[in-house]
């Protein structure tokens, strides 16, 4: 099976499994959608839809986020890890939001990725799924797929995104992501299948003995 055959197969079967792309994280407006994408980062999407209905009942706007102290706001988020950093970064980009943008999430890749604590891929989830901008946002389990498919060279997940966003066509992305990821967990699980044992990986590679390294970006 060559590349092109791949990307078609891999499209079509998770089309077929997941067909509907809920937004794993709770939110209920691209604000929310953004503290509970930064709250993710090295952190399950399960134990952050734990933390943010304490969270969101205290502040779910930067108008009542700052009001408080990054210490109220670090006990509450302190179960997602990391939670001084992220409290303080929670904190700051909410006066940002109230400063630059009248209290609204600018809906820009630039002006996302300017705010304390975001990144790129956590622009690109905000775009995609708080305003349904095309983006193909790539973390290292979609990083981890994509070379167990060999789709990308692997080298870093900003060169993955670039190879997947030219494989696949753009009014897909915003599903594809989503659809790898519910494929990863349920399937092609960074210590189980190992590129030899999901249905994918033995559709594609039938003749593939040897597990599939994961390189780190």
């Amino acid at each position: 099976m060559n590349k092109t055959e791949r990307v078609d197969y891999i499209q079509n079967k998770l089309e077929e499994l997941y067909p509907e792309t809920p937004v794993p994280l709770d939110h209920e407006d691209p604000y929310t959608l953004l503290i509970a994408v930064l709250l993710s980062a090295q952190c399950t999407d399960e134990r952050v839809n734990k933390v943010t209905p304490a969270l969101f009942k205290m502040a779910d706007n930067p108008h009542e986020m700052v009001k408080h102290s990054v210490e109220e706001i670090e006990a509450i988020i302190k179960p997602c890890g990391l939670a001084p950093r992220k409290a303080k970064a929670i904190w700051t980009l909410s006066d940002i939001l109230l400063k630059k943008h009248d209290g609204e999430v600018p809906a820009s890749f630039e002006e996302l990725e300017e705010l304390p604590g975001v990144g790129h891929k956590t622009a690109s989830v905000v775009m995609a799924q708080g305003f349904g901008f095309p983006a193909f946002p790539v973390d290292t389990h979609i990083h981890r797929l994509a070379q167990r498919w060999e789709l990308t060279s692997g080298k870093n997940v900003d060169q993955t995104e670039k190879d997947l966003k030219r494989l696949f066509p753009e009014e897909k992305w915003n599903k594809l992501h989503l659809q790898i990821i519910f494929y990863g967990r349920e399937y092609c699980q960074a210590r189980k299948c190992h590129g030899i044992e999901c249905e994918i990986c033995t559709t594609c590679f039938p003749d593939r003995k040897r597990a599939r390294d994961f390189k780190r970006s």
